[in-house]
């Protein structure tokens, strides 16, 4: 099965750098025209320089962000038909206890991981219901689907809120021919923030998590970007509401 993006028009948040990136990448390999959204100004103009995509500057917790970064897209490229939220993480919000996070520590993960994603499926959703086709994809976590480490509160309620968020709007959406599914990946060394994470662990931890994988393996950025790719494609036209767990079997 050959997947193919020619004339699509993309949009992938978090993209500056790890997961997005790879995703942003293989969707220009494969004929999209992509835009990339992130903070991260500099890295995402770097890495659209990189791949030859358009890049956008956004703080994406607001409504009012997500609605001019949409119309910035449209006004660019005519429409969306592809849409990937790759933007979140923990913001080093990692082996706290409960008693160590303040509300500001609460609501800043929400902001990057769930609110991001509501306000650009809602300024998405007039563009893709027009055109009566769309494709959305959240990339969750497996911490969003199962307890997985302690201290990390805010960071998988929010990803359990994401799950949520996509199976209600892939009941929304799916009469407007939009699809909404979600990436659930498990530990992949992605950015600083994962490599933080990782060597934490020490050599015992990092044996023990590899061996509670079936594959003896650690996942790649490429590996959740492929997964990505076929929920966005025509292929996949008629799965939605899905949580697809890219976790080399540890779930």
């Amino acid at each position: 099965m050959q997947i193919r993006f020619d004339d699509r028009i993309a949009l992938v948040t978090g993209a500056a750098q790890g997961i997005g990136r790879a995703i942003a990448t293989a969707l220009v390999e494969a004929g999209a025209t992509v835009h990339l959204a992130d903070i991260d100004a500099d890295g995402v103009a770097a890495t659209a320089a990189a791949i030859g995509a358009i890049p956008h500057a956004v703080d994406l917790g607001s409504a009012e962000g997500a609605a001019g970064l949409v119309e910035s897209i449209v006004a660019q490229s005519g429409r969306l038909d592809l849409l990937v939220h790759a933007a979140g993480g923990v913001r080093g919000q990692v082996g706290r206890p409960i008693e160590a996070i303040s509300e500001a520590d609460w609501r800043v993960i929400f902001a990057a991981n769930v609110d991001a994603a509501f306000f650009l499926a809602q300024a998405a959703a007039p563009v893709m219901k027009q055109a009566h086709y769309g494709r959305i994809v959240t990339i969750s976590s497996g911490a969003g689907l199962r307890p997985s480490l302690t201290g990390i509160q805010a960071y998988s309620s929010a990803k359990h809120a994401l799950v949520g968020l996509t199976k209600q709007l892939a009941w929304e959406f799916g009469p407007d021919g939009i699809t909404v599914n979600s990436v659930a990946p498990g530990f992949v060394r992605s950015n600083p923030a994962t490599e933080r994470q990782w060597e934490s662990y020490g050599a015992e931890g990092q044996k023990r998590l590899v061996e509670g994988i079936h594959t003896r393996r650690l996942g790649t950025p490429a590996d959740i970007a492929a997964a990505t790719l076929f929920f966005l494609s025509d292929q996949a036209g008629w799965i939605t509401g899905q949580v697809l767990s890219v976790d080399g079997g540890r779930s």
